[in-house]
């Protein structure tokens, strides 16, 4: 019997003998990162030209880096398991722009320490930076990043445009994928909820709802770029389908072919984009046909695709 086979009978038999023990466990195994990335060489110049600090965040610590002048802040949101070297290409340019570019490792990714995170210290992190640094001239998210972006946003965080690349849209949909992934009855997914909602946030009785990017859409009074890939192997494209139907009225939709959850993040024409957006290069309420690289299309959030109805839900 393989390892992971061990675990999944363990917490499935759990949950049904104790299903306080077993949803804190469950929890464990949600939030805790798959391995620790490293600085890649094409990042390594931009990184060690940045000011390093380190963020306390609810008993844990973050890394935070900072370039520029102060000026024009804007905030980098890194993903799961990745760590904030990952959008050196939009810092860099950003930089260029005379922005001041500000990213950061959330506990147990990167450089920072531990051994797990969640959304809920992501939301502190981005509060914390906000308090630093003032109100940031947009905020550009990865992946988890853009969900975690979006939580905070909707509750004290301001920034005057927002940016999600492959981003996770719905969380329905990604404790379904983890519910899959890891073979968790449903018995187990119940306690995990439970753990949540009396342990991580019981001062929110609504936090599962509270996660959906469907939730109060108009408290993020702001315009918004998605950039997702038709091929994302990692986040399903109905994650940006979630997201652009929620923010309707404010948001573009880009899809591109061929660059993945991550090559995208390395992609000149989506750093183009991305920039131009973050700048106003591109006025706010025009689809146009400013495309990524390989762009299957780029639409407006307005026009609805086909997408699974789980989705919907």
């Amino acid at each position: 019997m393989t390892k992971a086979l061990l675990v999944r009978t363990a917490l499935n038999t759990a949950a049904r003998l104790a299903p306080g023990p077993a949803g804190r466990a469950v929890f464990h195994l949600f939030v805790r990162p798959a391995g620790r990335s490293r600085v890649k060489p094409a990042e390594e110049r931009l990184m060690a030209a940045a000011r390093t600090d380190r963020l306390p965040v609810r008993g844990k610590e973050a890394v935070v880096y900072a370039w520029g002048d102060g000026r024009r802040p804007v905030l980098l949101v890194h993903g799961w398991s990745s760590r904030g070297s990952r959008l050196a290409a939009f810092a860099e340019a950003l930089l260029d722009r005379g922005y001041s570019p500000v990213a950061f490792d959330a506990p147990g990714h990167g450089d920072a320490p531990g051994r797990a995170t969640n959304i809920i210290e992501y939301r502190a992190i981005i509060r914390e930076l906000h308090a630093r640094h003032g109100d940031f001239e947009a905020v550009v998210a990865h992946s988890f990043g853009v969900s975690a972006a979006l939580f905070a946003l909707r509750d004290g965080v301001r920034a005057g445009r927002f940016v999600g690349i492959s981003g996770v849209g719905s969380f329905a949909l990604l404790t379904a994928w983890f519910q899959g992934a890891f073979g968790m009855s449903d018995r187990a997914m119940r306690a995990m909820r439970r753990h949540v909602e009396r342990r991580l946030a019981p001062e929110d009785p609504e936090v599962w709802e509270h996660l959906e990017a469907g939730w109060r859409p108009e408290d993020l009074d702001a315009p918004v770029l998605l950039i997702h890939d038709a091929s994302d192997e990692m986040v399903p494209i109905a994650h940006a389908h979630v997201l652009s139907e929620a923010r309707a009225d404010r948001a573009r939709l880009v899809v591109t072919q061929g660059l993945g959850h991550r090559r995208i993040l390395t992609d000149p024409q989506v750093v183009a984009a991305t920039v131009d957006f973050v700048t106003g290069a591109v006025p706010d309420q025009t689809a146009g046909e400013s495309t990524s690289s390989r762009a299957a299309s780029v639409a407006s959030a307005r026009s609805r695709r086909a997408m699974p109805r789980s989705a919907r839900a």
